[in-house]
């Protein structure tokens, strides 16, 4: 069997974002677990390896790096800005993508305005290409939303030429829908809502692909259920995951193994293989795990096994977001 398309050295592996005139790689390193958030990722990242495991993907066929301001309180941005420092500046080719963030309460257009500056400075990057508004939906949407409020400020930033495209970043499929109808972000960004077993995020990916916006796909193991073939969490989206779920789960580990693969390993080129997505971001905090990342891209399988999984997928009822 050939690799696929999207596996590294292959023509779909480099992808257009969008109408932002980026390119960036099928798999994105991303930077949550970079900084060390132990309670959400299970284990402690010291900064050497943190920094290791940026300089591992930047010495490989991954061209791009989503981070954001408030992972570990900016430890992720300060490694992936030493991993830079030591590599001797962004490589030519890669793209570096952040977020804005909260501090405590405070949304308002100047917090946006200090996180970026904030980021500029971790990163060493004067121009940031792509900066996200994560996860805005604690927050009033008429308040975010607002003249003077958080997205206005984002935009201006953008066309003031002091950011690059700017991106939605968020869970909540219902109130990521009230920014996405907004009409002025560039990039969308997903995260565990559009899994093997999780589909709640497909009407924001149509409207997204209508409006000619760049699709970043994250989270694709459901905070971890579904990297396991055996054993593993037995939550989805750092909840309680339900019975249909589970059950589901246990029976595409069955078919995989069936087709001679791993859950994984399909929960990773589900995303890949969508040519709606222009990047899967995937959680590393290892070196080795770059690699391995890789190799499961690059897997061959089999047309049949699709079809097959996609008859397990839980009824809508049972999604995060259903």
């Amino acid at each position: 069997m050939k690799p696929p398309v999207y596996a590294p050295g292959q023509p779909g592996w480099i992808r257009d974002l969008g109408r932002t005139g980026l390119q960036v790689s099928a798999v994105c390193l991303g930077g949550g677990p970079l900084g060390s958030m132990p309670a959400l990722f299970g284990r402690d990242v010291s900064a050497d390896e943190g920094v290791a495991t940026v300089l591992a993907a930047l010495d490989s066929p991954i061209r791009f790096v989503d981070t954001s301001n408030a992972y570990s309180e900016g430890e992720s941005e300060r490694r992936i800005g030493a991993a830079l420092v030591e590599a001797g500046g962004v490589p030519d080719g890669v793209v570096v993508a952040t977020k804005v963030d909260p501090a405590g309460r405070d949304y308002s257009a100047d917090r946006v305005r200090a996180s970026v500056a904030e980021s500029r400075a971790r990163l060493g990057i004067e121009k940031l290409p792509l900066v996200h508004l994560h996860d805005p939906e604690s927050f009033d949407f008429a308040e975010m939303s607002a003249p003077g409020g958080p997205v206005e400020a984002l935009v201006q930033l953008r066309d003031e030429g002091e950011i690059g495209a700017i991106g939605l970043a968020g869970g909540r499929v219902q109130e990521i829908a009230k920014y996405l109808d907004l009409g002025v972000f560039d990039v969308l960004l997903v995260h565990n809502r559009w899994t093997l077993v999780d589909r709640s995020a497909g009407p924001l990916l149509d409207e997204a692909v209508r409006q000619g916006m760049g699709i970043l796909n994250a989270a694709v193991y459901g905070g971890g259920i579904l990297a396991f073939q055996a054993g593993g969490p037995t939550s989805y989206g750092y909840r309680p995951a339900p019975p249909e779920t589970l059950q589901a789960v246990e029976a595409m580990r069955r078919v995989c193994s069936d087709f001679h693969t791993e859950l994984g390993t399909a929960a990773l080129q589900f995303s890949l293989r969508d040519e709606r997505i222009a990047s899967t971001v995937v959680g590393m905090s290892r070196p080795g795990r770059v690699a391995r990342t890789l190799d499961l891209a690059s897997e061959p399988l089999p047309d049949a096994l699709w079809p097959a999984l996609e008859a397990l997928v839980p009824p809508a009822h049972v999604w995060l977001d259903a």
